[in-house]
């Protein structure tokens, strides 16, 4: 007979925060199975071969304005306070991103940027932040110009690289996250708790999965030991039915073998060290037009690591390919795409015991604060069902 009450497919964020809850504040004893050699996702980091703190998978910012969220969390690190600012390569020169009202000065001639400035103000207030579109949509010639510029000049060519299609085809969710701001603050997040974890994000995350009644099984794919009977909506655990939680993080499609795939973004790095101490001025730099790749990001930057030389980071948004190693990274919010994964969720109501979790398995882009608070709420749901009270994190 099985000892564990619930497995968890998938050592990042969203599975460890699920676990931890499940054995800390429930008793169970829980079985994490992560199909990568290494916890932590897709926010994993390490030491490469120079000795310096990379984010394997791209750069990972954290900011949030969830209290729940920010006390969970420093329950397992110590932070280092790092408001993110980014800069944006236009017209042979460096531009604040979101694009505010130091931007727009070092665009235009000082008389036309007051003007569209001081018509900025009026139309929508002092640090008003204007989603580029809404922004496109006015009928004052100034700002008509001025939105014309942002759109073609530091929006139109990276959001198109970024998801391989005309920004109008996107989501506004998506078009709205990188917003024109009507003020000088050059942070590109205003929440009130921005930092990152002082030992880095997979120490962090190991401290989560440490609990005594946590069982983390690496380079362990689920198929290895736990089974779904699709036909009659049973579990197996190492060929024994399993009655218990199972919490899913991987792709929801995979879980039906045979039906078509959803559509997904991927991302491909290119690393590089450099015997240098500072590439670039700026934690990530933008290169919108000229380039295939977006931005550039530099690490020492983030961590405050003292080193002799600096690690950057290169990304090239690309289509989904996984028989080239690349990750799933962004859902595609295609009408079409969202009623396809309906159409998954539904059919997987016939496993009760399944809590589909997290970006992969619930479709949908997470901050990462989000995907502590998403699984947060997850466990409480599933902590009313059994004991018919609620918790706090």
């Amino acid at each position: 007979m099985t000892p564990y009450q619930a497995v968890v497919v998938g050592a990042g964020l969203s599975g460890a925060v699920m676990a931890e809850r499940m054995a800390s504040q429930l008793g169970w004893r829980v079985l994490v199975l992560e199909q990568r050699p290494h916890l932590g996702g897709n926010c994993y980091d390490e030491y490469d071969d120079a000795g310096v703190l990379v984010h394997k998978y791209g750069p990972h910012l954290f900011h949030t304005d969830k209290q729940q969220v920010w006390d969970y969390l420093s329950q397992f690190t110590q932070w280092r306070p790092h408001e993110h600012r980014v800069l944006s390569q236009i017209d042979g020169q460096l531009l604040p991103i979101p694009f505010n009202l130091t931007s727009i000065r070092l665009s235009f001639d000082k008389n036309e940027a007051e003007a569209m400035i001081a018509e900025l103000i009026g139309r929508f207030g002092l640090d008003a932040r204007v989603p580029i579109l809404q922004l496109r949509q006015e009928t004052s010639p100034l700002l008509q110009r001025l939105a014309e510029f942002i759109y073609q000049r530091a929006f139109v060519n990276y959001t198109s690289k970024q998801w391989g299609v005309r920004p109008e085809a996107i989501s506004a969710a998506v078009t709205a996250r990188v917003p024109v701001v009507v003020s000088t603050d050059d942070r590109y997040f205003t929440d009130p708790w921005q930092a990152v974890p002082a030992d880095g994000y997979s120490a962090m995350i190991s401290r989560i999965l440490q609990h005594p009644a946590i069982d983390l099984q690496l380079s362990t794919p689920m198929t290895d030991r736990l089974q779904l009977d699709i036909a009659n909506g049973k579990v197996w655990l190492d060929g024994e039915p399993f009655a218990g939680i199972v919490v899913y993080t991987g792709m929801i499609d995979q879980l039906l073998p045979g039906e078509a795939p959803l559509p997904y973004r991927s991302l491909r790095f290119e690393h590089q060290h450099l015997a240098q101490p500072q590439f670039q001025s700026a934690t990530t730099v933008n290169y919108p037009n000229e380039e295939a790749y977006t931005r550039i990001t530099e690490f020492k930057h983030l961590t405050g690591q003292q080193h002799a030389g600096t690690s950057i980071v290169y990304e090239y948004p690309c289509d989904y390919q996984p028989e080239q190693g690349l990750e799933p990274y962004y859902p595609i919010f295609t009408d079409e795409a969202q009623q396809r994964y309906q159409q998954y969720r539904a059919r997987l109501a016939e496993f009760p015991q399944l809590i589909a979790l997290g970006r992969l398995a619930e479709y949908r882009y997470f901050d990462m604060d989000d995907a502590v608070d998403n699984a947060l709420e997850q466990f409480n749901k599933l902590r009313l069902q059994w004991t018919g009270e609620g918790s706090k994190a």
